[in-house]
């Protein structure tokens, strides 16, 4: 076989990132203007991809004055155990916090993301797919745009984690309250008369 075959063999074989978008007014504005849409790319696993509104720094720029100059990074990396690429997610906004699903990242904190992941800054909500391949030395991204929030698929789908005492539970019924609040402080005003006297 000529390095040539094991070029396109591994060529085939490329991890890829498939990032979809979604912000409430991408029909209205121009944010992705600069992303190439629907389009493939090829990236060295060795170098972080940014986001953010920098087109000298960031691989992938948003137009919109909200974002940050550099608002976050891909680092892609392998471990011993697998021969999977893997990626983590690092915040790279000093003024605003980056959540991945439920995980609120502070500036240069990071974190491994899963197979599908909901990434959201401001308004914007990312979906991050990753397709699996056997390439070492470089992968793909993919980028698209969501016509419906990404949250509405992943809530469907994943547990809630906001506490049961924010959402109510099914299990146990709402109390309904009938009569004023002033019956509660009333029964105060007797308790306290009843006290004895010093």
């Amino acid at each position: 076989m000529s390095v040539s075959e094991t070029m396109e063999t591994e060529e085939d074989l490329l991890t890829c990132l498939h990032i979809k978008f979604y912000h409430p007014q991408q029909n209205t504005k121009g944010f992705y203007s600069l992303l190439h849409l629907g389009n493939r790319s090829k990236h060295c696993a060795d170098e972080p991809l940014r986001l953010g509104r920098d087109t000298q720094v960031c691989n992938f720029s948003l137009v919109d004055r909200r974002v940050s100059r550099k608002q976050l990074a891909l680092h892609a990396y392998r471990t011993p155990q697998s021969q999977d690429m893997l990626f983590t997610l690092q915040n790279l906004s000093q003024v605003a916090k980056v959540y991945v699903n439920s995980l609120a990242l502070d500036f240069l904190e990071r974190v491994d993301l899963p197979n599908k992941a909901l990434v959201r800054f401001g308004q914007y909500e990312i979906l991050i797919v990753r397709e699996a391949g056997e390439a070492k030395g470089s992968f793909e991204v993919e980028l698209d745009v969501l016509p419906a929030p990404p949250s509405r698929e992943t809530c469907a789908c994943q547990p809630s984690t906001v506490p049961v005492m924010d959402t109510g539970s099914q299990l146990i019924p709402k109390p309904e309250i009938q009569d004023p609040l002033e019956t509660d402080e009333t029964l105060m005003c007797h308790s306290l008369n009843t006290l004895p006297s010093l």
